[in-house]
């Protein structure tokens, strides 16, 4: 397949045009299609603003309440997903990792603190666009080559997010770089009309789990959780949690016996006793803290994670625990490990579940 000029590729990217019919437009036209994408989203986005406002009544007519003859309406019947809320946690029992607690405590503080870094900025032309390769929340993935030596490569075009949550991907893959199985970040380059950051990172000939998990024998799903256990201890030695520990953030170059672990976009600095987000890891490999909102959390987070790959691995299971929201994440791992360690776990950091979901896993609640 053709290579394409990468800058191509952002264009369209930015413009919410459907890749194939754009890519080979002359550059002027897709600067248009974006314009006009840009202009037109933010026209309907002015109408929207429009129609959500209600019309004023008149100071002589009463509210449209009373005023005219229609039933008042009725709020629709809510899921239990909805009723349930957040755990309750009582003060007194705080959580802090076992191993690697005061890495981050040690080390200076331009160590961890991101928001001040300088990126120095590579040129996009050195690169260009092969095909597209994925897609997440916050990105979409090419394979690329580098025009100079033509050696393969991975192209990250970000989604427009906070500069904050860029930096911080930016700083911890160079604090891991070099270290066991992680992904290695080339460069880091930016569209300069659009601005659109984008990452550079080593190819890996990767081979989709779904295709290859089911042929792995139980020396091979040794060998490379072994391998990711290398990969995820560094990154906590090194005051890392990567919070996104699943079969797709794991490339497995099979014919080489070559692991990589991907996707930095949501790891995070570890503090002990630092409160953090519980809406990261994606569902089916979240962890037990997560699910019941307790913020302290820290690097067992991804063992977790690693814990329901390897067992999705051995029992031919994918995902090995399927909950169809949050609350039924928990209660499937409830059925399958019981619920005894779960009330260990919930006393022992004060935890109080709420009520729907106490009784949707089964925990005695104890007043």
């Amino acid at each position: 397949m053709a290579a394409r000029p990468f800058q191509f590729i952002v264009f369209s990217y930015r413009c919410f045009e459907p890749l194939p019919t754009t890519l080979f437009l002359p550059i002027t036209s897709i600067r248009t299609v974006a314009s006009r994408a840009s202009l037109s989203l933010t026209h309907h986005h002015h109408n929207q603003q429009k129609l959500k406002q209600p019309p004023s009544p008149s100071p002589t007519q009463p509210p449209p309440l009373y005023s005219t003859g229609r039933a008042p309406a009725v709020s629709v019947p809510e899921t239990l997903a909805q009723k349930i809320g957040k755990s309750i946690r009582r003060p007194g029992a705080p959580s802090k990792a076992r191993i690697y607690t005061d890495v981050n405590v040690i080390r200076p503080k331009d160590y961890w603190e991101y928001e001040s870094l300088t990126v120095q900025w590579g040129e996009q032309d050195d690169y260009e666009v092969v095909r597209k390769v994925g897609r997440g929340k916050y990105s979409e993935v090419f394979e690329g080559v580098h025009t100079t030596n033509n050696e393969k490569c991975i192209i990250k075009i970000l989604k427009p997010v906070k500069k904050k949550k860029i930096k911080r991907e930016i700083k911890i893959l160079q604090n891991l770089c070099g270290g066991p199985n992680i992904v290695k970040l080339l460069d880091i380059v930016r569209d300069q009309q659009s601005k659109t950051p984008s990452l550079i990172f080593e190819y890996v000939n990767n081979t989709d789990f779904k295709v290859l998990y089911p042929t792995l024998s139980d020396f091979d799903i040794r060998y490379y959780i072994y391998e990711l256990l290398k990969a995820l201890d560094y990154c906590h030695s090194q005051g890392i949690m990567h919070r996104d520990v699943k079969p797709h953030n794991v490339m497995i170059d099979h014919e080489q016996r070559k692991l990589r672990l991907i996707d930095w976009g949501l790891a995070e600095f570890y503090h002990p006793g630092k409160e953090y987000n519980v809406r990261v890891a994606s569902r089916y490999f979240k962890g037990p803290e997560l699910l019941v909102d307790l913020q302290d959390y820290d690097y067992s987070l991804d063992l977790w994670s690693l814990g329901c790959m390897f067992a999705g691995m051995i029992f031919r299971k994918e995902p090995f625990f399927y909950g169809h929201d949050n609350y039924d994440q928990l209660v499937k791992i409830a059925k399958v490990l019981g619920t005894d360690e779960l009330n260990v776990y919930l006393n022992k950091y004060r935890l109080e579940l709420d009520p729907h979901l106490a009784a949707l896993v089964g925990r005695l609640i104890i007043i």
